[in-house]
């Protein structure tokens, strides 16, 4: 017997922790703070002395500009059946390489493009 929300005895729990890592190349970084400053600025709900904080750090570190316009809830937003319950994200400098194992987020495929040993293929 299941209830309204999808569980019954013996279901999945209802909270599911969905681990997103990504990694950008900042092309214009004019353009990045540019459009940091303006949510910055229309944001209705941000105090004063914030409001300038978050200015000054947009200014001087494109990662603290990219970090002021992304937002988790738009990742889930058209999902149905799922509510955002948490969110936390951070922005730093990274060092990257394409060509580095570190960065091979398809090891276990072949490259014909077919599913590793366990199963699963590029969209995991």
């Amino acid at each position: 017997m299941s209830t309204e929300n999808g569980e019954g005895a013996g279901s999945t729990p209802r909270h599911i922790r969905l681990q997103v890592e990504l990694v950008v190349e900042i092309t214009d970084s004019g353009a990045l703070t540019s459009a940091a400053l303006e949510q910055v600025r229309e944001d209705q709900y941000m105090p004063d002395d914030e409001r300038e904080h978050a200015a000054a750090s947009i200014d001087s570190d494109p990662a603290e500009a990219l970090a002021y316009l992304i937002d988790p809830f738009d990742l889930v937003d058209e999902i149905p059946g799922i509510e955002l319950a948490q969110a936390s994200w951070q922005s730093v400098h990274t060092e990257y390489d394409p060509e580095s194992d570190e960065w091979d987020l398809y090891e276990d495929e072949d490259p014909d493009g077919e599913a590793g040993p366990d199963g699963e293929g590029a969209g995991g």
